[in-house]
């Protein structure tokens, strides 16, 4: 958990740090560390309570309130995503425009749009849930809040949240995922007309740190909610959620730190400022 923060915490301030850094794909990075955070500080610090303290109880507000922003969170972070292949597609099928294009106003809505889109969608989840009655058990069988988990409570009929979940999932999964899909076959088309192989490596380098977080992502999210019948399941699904909660914030600022000549370049700089050269005796 500490290295992860830190982690997204030193992408965040290299970023504010460099002005460089001050384009279009690393503001959607310094959003994207910033949705990673509060992901994990949402989760993994109540669950470190409960493995210290072996007091796994939650009020049920608070549960409601976990709830809530882990899914602001998630979807969140599929709209911020669309938004950085956007970019992408941007950067390298029309170059020539892109300062225009992708100028200051557009790179902000396109945050805040992710933002307020994630933090609406998953409203309904929560509030409709949460007026279930849960006369059944109040034992959740998994490491925090999740919807589903949440749902095998309830004494009462739970069929609208399936109703929900998936009319929300063609908005806030399925239609980025088509759009970030047709915004990389326009890139590699683009890719493969480039005659030089430098050129071709060159741009590949500039997107294959965000295909790579699209890749994890969607891989996670298919091993948690796509399974028959996740809803009606006894089996919870605390191993793909954990290596999305605690996996993906922890690698996210290894992939672009790797895969980025700039952020190294940045990185080198914000050392080099702060070492202290102790004088001779």
């Amino acid at each position: 958990y500490l290295m992860a923060v830190l982690g997204n915490l030193l992408i965040i301030c290299i970023v504010c740090a460099d002005p460089h850094l001050h384009t279009p794909m690393y503001f959607f990075l310094l959003n994207l560390s910033i949705i990673d955070i509060c992901s994990l500080t949402i989760i993994v610090p109540k669950l470190l309570s409960i493995l210290l303290t072996n007091s796994n109880n939650i009020s049920f507000n608070r549960c409601f309130l976990q709830m809530y922003f882990y899914l602001g969170c998630l979807g969140a972070e599929f709209i911020l995503l669309t938004g950085m292949a956007y970019d992408r597609y941007v950067a390298i099928c029309n170059p020539l425009r892109y300062t225009i294009i992708m100028n200051k106003r557009v790179c902000a809505l396109l945050a805040v749009v992710s933002w307020v889109t994630g933090l609406i969608e998953s409203l309904p989840h929560t509030v409709i849930t949460s007026q279930f009655s849960f006369c059944d058990s109040n034992v959740i069988n998994h490491f925090f809040c999740e919807i589903s988990a949440v749902v095998k409570l309830s004494c009462t009929d739970t069929s609208v949240i399936p109703v929900i979940t998936f009319a929300e999932g063609v908005l806030t999964v399925f239609t980025p995922f088509l759009l970030i899909l047709i915004s990389y076959v326009f890139i590699i088309s683009t890719i493969l007309k480039i005659r030089s192989t430098e050129g071709k490596s060159r741009a590949f380098s500039t997107c294959s740190s965000h295909l790579t977080v699209i890749i994890l992502l969607y891989g996670t999210m298919i091993g948690v909610y796509m399974q028959p019948k996740p809803w009606d399941s006894k089996k919870s699904n605390k191993l793909p959620t954990a290596l999305y909660i605690v996996s993906l914030p922890l690698l996210n600022p290894l992939i672009y730190s790797v895969r980025s000549k700039e952020l190294k370049v940045a990185l080198k700089k914000v050392i080099m400022r702060k070492t202290i050269f102790l004088p001779h005796q």
